[in-house]
């Protein structure tokens, strides 16, 4: 019987439905079914030892709004009589070449395996043209990783079938077949000195948005070591958990089918629409939702960004919901956090076009996907037992920056390992031992933070009821103390074979500065390169101050109503600073937001970008990393859903025009007891 060279190769599902031959599309590409009218580009990368045909059952799955093309290597199928490559780069140009006019429609890739860092290199040559829309990698370790492959010319052939009967992938029936069995190994050793010659930095970033396809039964590779893909993206990060073994992707091509129609939907660009990187559209995650139906709904954390108190009050003990939920004295200032809000109504204007959104903003002179960061939050594993690091994982999984908090139950450097490639930033309390300030801020440059958040709002503790009727601080019991037990500055003044106790008293005895002044500023201008921020001003006087003793940015803060009761609301200051810093320097604000509306309101009275703080810690709570990636995508689902609504195409389209005083069909645009401010113009320094 003749056999096609190498077709036991292709990892064909035993059950897939007959496929008619390949189209060859170009000498890389091939295409099972041609669908002119798809909206949707989707290049697929074998495993090693695979090639096209592995891909024919998950086009034949596809919608017609997805165009599959299966890349074909070297060495195996009709180009049998090809040399196999020497490298990983040589595929990944050969790829890229056959792609490069593929800008029509937004172009995902996908590889297997192997495949996997195929593509991997072929998004990083297609980048410089701006014409990949997300990258989705399945069974396959990260780049920077080592993968342990041995070295197969070593192994006899025995050894080898019995590797490739445990991990599946190839019908039995064809690996008792001697002619197809050499072309298999053939093809599969070439392809595992791809492998173990291949190097990728650990710096080394996409800008395209990365998804991981874990297979729950996989036996070569797990989450803990596929999260590690976090790093090789500025962009977004995800993981999608589908069922099934080392082959689930193409096993279960209907699942498959499914999972990949989601992600990609609403990605189709305007036929005027200049091709771009294809970020995700946060807004998807309704559709998402709803085609997942009720059934998912049960297992789903609120999609209410109010109601997650609520939800994390039953699960929390009293002390640690008081902690996180607690107010200064009778809760006046929260109070006026949230009627700020409520004091100002939108007006959005109709038929304006509005087909994709912008959401971007620069600061400092880093591209953030998004005007949000997580806010400072101290101690926070009193809520969650991976704390700070649960919670930077979910944000960089939307890429939303991550403030670290001084007062973190993990070090700095242990949270910037867990952070990936985009930015982070630290939030400082002095304290009253300059030398100890003076290494936190070292060692916070060195870890790869990329600005300084400054707080002063916090000379000392606020009178909170709910911690002081429970007596509880989380800091006494040794929470939140990480980076100043870690800090060689700081264990220099503690006693030979210090313990925690040691620690909680010298900690204490420094950490209130009632004593600092505005004099302290210029010398953290002279500590370190980074940007400095600082975040409690609700003063237009306080905050020329800042400017003028080095200071970079302010936060409009009360710190969440924690500190002061009977303060003015952040939103309420917020416009008379920035009117009184003017358009050129960065202005952030928190205490209160809590919706999409609300981000949309802060940025028309003059923010740049939030700071996110409750809510966050309470997706933490209720599902931990997951939790947070939950409560953020939908504050961007909903913030992208208000643009749109509104008819704005861009955050930076957002202006004062759009709001009016609630109760008042239209009136003077002006703070509720403050001066009107300006917007930021389009473009200005360190503006969005």
């Amino acid at each position: 019987m003749t056999r096609n060279p190498a077709a036991a190769a292709d990892g064909a599902p035993r059950n897939a439905s007959p496929a008619g031959p390949p189209v060859r599309a170009d000498r890389w590409t091939r295409s099972f079914h041609t669908r002119r009218d798809s909206t949707v580009r989707l290049v697929c990368f074998p495993h090693a030892g695979g090639a096209a045909n592995s891909f024919a059952a998950l086009s034949a799955a596809l919608s017609e709004d997805v165009q599959l093309l299966a890349v074909q290597y070297p060495g195996r199928q009709d180009r049998h009589f090809e040399p196999c490559a020497e490298d990983i780069a040589t595929l990944a140009e050969g790829v890229a070449g056959a792609l490069a006019s593929a800008d029509d429609r937004p172009l995902f890739l996908l590889g297997h395996s192997m495949g996997a860092l195929v593509a991997f290199e072929t998004a990083r040559l297609l980048e410089e043209r701006g014409t990949v829309a997300g990258l989705f990698v399945s069974a396959a370790r990260p780049p920077a990783q080592d993968w342990e492959e041995p070295d197969l010319d070593s192994l006899g052939d025995d050894d080898l079938v019995a590797g490739l009967r445990r991990l599946g992938g190839v019908p039995d029936a064809l690996l008792r077949d001697p002619e197809t069995l050499g072309e298999v190994l053939r093809v599969l050793r070439a392809d595992h000195r791809l492998l173990r010659r291949y190097h990728c930095d650990e710096g080394t970033a996409l800008r395209t948005p990365i998804t991981v396809l874990l297979a729950a039964e996989d036996p070569k590779n797990a989450l803990a070591q596929m999260r590690e893909w976090s790093r090789h993206t500025e962009s977004a990060y995800d993981v999608e958990t589908i069922e099934g073994g080392h082959f689930a992707l193409t096993e279960r091509a209907g699942a498959t089918a499914g999972l990949l129609l989601r992600r990609t939907a609403g990605t189709a660009r305007p036929r005027d629409e200049t091709p771009g990187t294809g970020t995700p559209v946060p807004a998807d995650l309704v559709r998402e939702i709803y085609l997942a139906g009720p059934t998912a709904a049960a297992e789903r954390i609120t999609t209410d960004l109010t109601g997650l108190d609520a939800a994390a009050r039953a699960l929390l003990t009293p002390n640690a919901y008081g902690y996180v939920s607690g107010n200064a004295g009778t809760g006046a200032t929260a109070r006026a956090n949230r009627a700020a809000f409520d004091r100002w109504s939108l007006v959005p204007r109709m038929l304006r076009g509005v087909t994709s959104r912008d959401l971007s903003v620069s600061l400092f002179g880093q591209r953030l996907a998004s005007p949000v960061l997580l806010a400072p939050v101290a101690a926070q594993t009193v809520v969650h037992p991976g704390g700070e690091l649960a919670a930077v994982k979910g944000a960089a999984r939307v890429g939303v920056p991550f403030v670290l908090s001084s007062f973190s139950c993990h070090t700095m450097e242990e949270v910037a390992r867990e952070a990936g490639p985009g930015p982070r930033w630290f939030q400082l309390y002095w304290p009253s031992d300059d030398e100890v300030a003076e290494s936190l801020t070292r060692r916070a440059e060195a870890s790869g933070y990329s600005a300084l958040v400054l707080t002063v709002d916090n000379p000392a503790f606020g009178y909170r009821p709910a911690d002081l009727d429970h007596g509880y601080l989380p800091f006494v019991q040794g929470a939140g103390l990480a980076n100043f037990a870690s800090d060689p500055v700081f264990r220099a003044s503690l006693p030979e074979n210090a313990g925690p106790g040691d620690v909680v008293r010298h900690w204490a005895a420094i950490s209130a500065n009632p004593g600092l002044t505005w004099d302290r500023l210029p010398r953290l201008r002279e500590l370190t390169r980074l940007p400095i921020l600082v975040k409690g001003v609700l003063h237009p006087d306080d905050a020329r101050l800042a400017l003028d003793r080095g200071a970079d940015g302010i936060v409009v803060s009360n710190h969440g109503g924690r500190q002061l009761d009977g303060s003015i609301a952040a939103l309420d200051a917020l416009p008379a600073v920035r009117a009184a810093v003017g358009n050129h320097v960065p202005v952030l604000m928190d205490s209160g937001v809590r919706t999409g509306s609300d981000v949309v309101k802060a940025l028309a009275l003059g923010a740049d970008a939030v700071l996110y703080g409750r809510p966050y810690q309470y997706g933490l709570a209720l599902d931990g990393e997951r939790g947070v990636h939950h409560v953020l995508r939908c504050l961007l689902a909903e913030l992208d859903l208000a643009l749109t609504l509104i008819g704005c195409d861009a955050v930076r389209a957002v202006d004062r025009d759009l709001l009016t005083p609630a109760g008042t069909a239209f009136g003077p645009v002006s703070p509720a007891g403050g001066a009107p401010g300006t917007r930021p113009a389009a473009g200005a320094p360190g503006t969005r």
